[in-house]
């Protein structure tokens, strides 16, 4: 990795940290300072109100002036096994093999990438089986151990088969991946020749093992989604399905018996509004506000990061939201939300306010209103677990315009905020 990505300081811990955000704005428009220590928020007072945490005069002081202060954004939906392979090109070689070392360095990267963004924690869906066996869990589970610190990486297992003859080798491996560190297990059951056997064996081994649940579907036959709803119903700690974008082709008043089904068995659908990690085909956002109504959960994942379903993907959560205010219609605030509350939720995460007592996962981005940071956000400071571990700024410059071309430029302003 380049010696520009940040790295926790040697012998660090969270409970070593402390830092005073001064002049910060929140969402709700009160300009504040904010006091962290031990990994989580010590004090929320008046700009200007506060000292350094725990009187200690040793603490850092970040000037936040200008920045929007929120509850970090969490990564409910990646796949770190395939990112960054969109432009490996033929031929055998490193970047093509799939090789552990090869997956370690692209699953770390990715995780960078998306931590520079905010993402603070990230649920990342591995395969396994078939020729690739355990070692791209493996792998995926080395890179999780490197970013300790930096961020909250943890894994779904996703076998292709599990029923019948082919699929007894692919339970017997789920059952070894969950042994092996993998704390979420799932899949994708309208693979599997037998959907309802394969979504019976994966909620059998979480219960054996106390894991959360994270399946695929597309959510296009209703009497398929409409038994995934019934079987996970009740499950703990949970169950997730996602993108579910076939919903949006069914006729309304189908979809709407969908949602009402989901709604009833508590699950959490994620959405995909970038694009997802499916075939172009398939693609297509659920429609979050019916499920919404309907009183679905609803969180919004990135799906592909740069590899053959989506060879662009940013793996960006703020471009996430800014789809579902801008093609979606859902209210800044929902939105966000869309990629930082409800995602923690389905991710089994502590809940995270802008208040004190709460953990110290938190994003500043340049701008004054949630809205305008929605809509261009470049310069992010990213903190978690009490420690600045990301920072992005971004400048944007202006040539004269009495003299167009000319070298020097005067005016300047941050690309985020404007001239």
């Amino acid at each position: 990795m380049p010696d520009s990505q940040p790295r926790p300081p040697e012998g660090a811990t969270a409970d070593s940290t402390a830092l005073l955000l001064r002049g910060a704005r929140l969402a709700d428009g009160r300009t504040v300072d904010v006091s962290i220590s031990g990994g989580h928020i010590e004090a929320v007072g008046t700009a200007g109100s506060l000292t350094a945490p725990g009187s200690r005069t040793s603490a850092s002081r970040i000037e936040l002036d200008g920045y929007l202060l929120l509850p970090a954004p969490a990564e409910p939906h990646a796949h770190s096994d395939t990112a960054l392979t969109a432009d490996a090109g033929p031929g055998p070689g490193p970047a093509t093999s799939g090789s552990a070392p090869d997956i370690q360095r692209r699953a770390t990267e990715a995780a960078l990438l998306q931590l520079g963004h905010g993402a603070t924690a990230l649920r990342s869906h591995i395969r396994i089986g078939d020729v690739r066996g355990l070692g791209a869990m493996e792998a995926v589970l080395q890179a999780r151990r490197s970013l300790r610190g930096l961020t909250d990486l943890t894994t779904v297992a996703v076998p292709r088969l599990l029923t019948g003859v082919a699929g007894a080798d692919g339970l017997a491996m789920l059952r070894d991946a969950v042994k092996m560190g993998a704390t979420v297990v799932g899949g994708c059951p309208d693979l599997d020749p037998d959907p309802t056997g394969y979504t019976q064996a994966v909620l059998e081994v979480a219960a054996e093992h106390g894991c959360a649940v994270d399946l695929h579907t597309e959510g296009d036959d209703p009497a398929r989604l409409a038994r995934l709803a019934a079987m996970s119903g009740g499950l703990r700690p949970g169950v997730a399905i996602g993108p579910c974008g076939g919903l949006s082709r069914l006729p309304h008043d189908t979809a709407v018996r969908a949602a009402g089904r989901l709604a009833a068995a508590g699950v959490t659908v994620i959405c995909q509004p970038q694009g997802g990690c499916g075939g172009v085909e398939s693609r297509g956002t659920a429609p979050v506000r019916l499920l919404r109504s309907a009183g679905v959960r609803v969180a919004a994942g990135s799906g592909a990061l740069r590899d053959l379903a989506n060879p662009v993907g940013r793996g960006d959560p703020l471009e996430a939201a800014y789809l579902l205010a801008s093609q979606s219609g859902l209210r800044p605030n929902d939105a966000y939300s869309a990629v930082s509350s409800a995602p923690r939720e389905a991710m089994g995460l502590p809940e995270v306010r802008v208040e004190a007592g709460f953990p110290a996962e938190l994003l500043a981005v340049r701008g004054d209103q949630l809205s305008a940071v929605l809509s261009l956000a470049y310069s992010r400071i990213v903190i978690h677990r009490g420690r600045i571990v990301a920072r992005t700024n971004a400048v944007r410059e202006y040539c004269d315009s009495a003299a167009p071309g000319a070298l020097e430029l005067p005016r300047q302003g941050r690309a985020d905020a404007g001239p």
